[in-house]
């Protein structure tokens, strides 16, 4: 079956990437700033410390932005997986409604191994009423009682 042309779900993208390199970018500015400071001086002075205060919290920043991204991505490939979901069972239901006394032509769901395989056989059309599944005004059970 041919690809849809539908759009394409939102996706996290350009801007998110974006801000998670100039994160990263900065980061790895203040470790290498860190590090000349470091080979440089012997003792620890201010610049050392705000060049180490830097580097760790733009690292942080860019591993969350990095982690928010993916997990957009995550969620965003679940919702289109779920709307599309949504729309075949409620074509699947518009179509076995409309088609109950045919079952030839209706598309089956999809059923799991604890269904045993009875994908079908308890279909009753809602223009009778069930009255199909008795003979002669019985119910299933056979006792008579027309309970609905």
């Amino acid at each position: 079956m041919a690809e849809s042309s539908r759009p394409q779900p939102y996706q996290p993208g350009a801007v998110s990437l974006f801000f998670v390199a100039k994160a990263g970018v900065i980061a790895a500015a203040f470790w290498i700033w860190l590090l000349v400071l470091v080979l440089r001086t012997d003792a620890a002075t201010g610049a050392q410390v705000l060049a180490a205060v830097g580097a760790i919290t733009t690292t942080l920043v860019a591993v969350v932005l990095a982690c928010r991204m993916a997990l957009q991505h995550n969620a965003a490939v679940r919702h289109a997986e779920v709307k599309k979901l949504l729309v075949d069972i409620s074509w699947n239901a518009f179509t076995a409604a409309g088609n109950a006394e045919n079952a030839g032509t209706v598309v089956p769901f999809p059923t799991g191994p604890g269904d045993g395989g009875r994908a079908g056989s308890d279909r009753v059309s809602l223009l009778d009423g069930g009255a199909s599944e008795r003979s002669g005004g019985r119910d299933r059970s056979g006792s008579g009682d027309r309970r609905r």
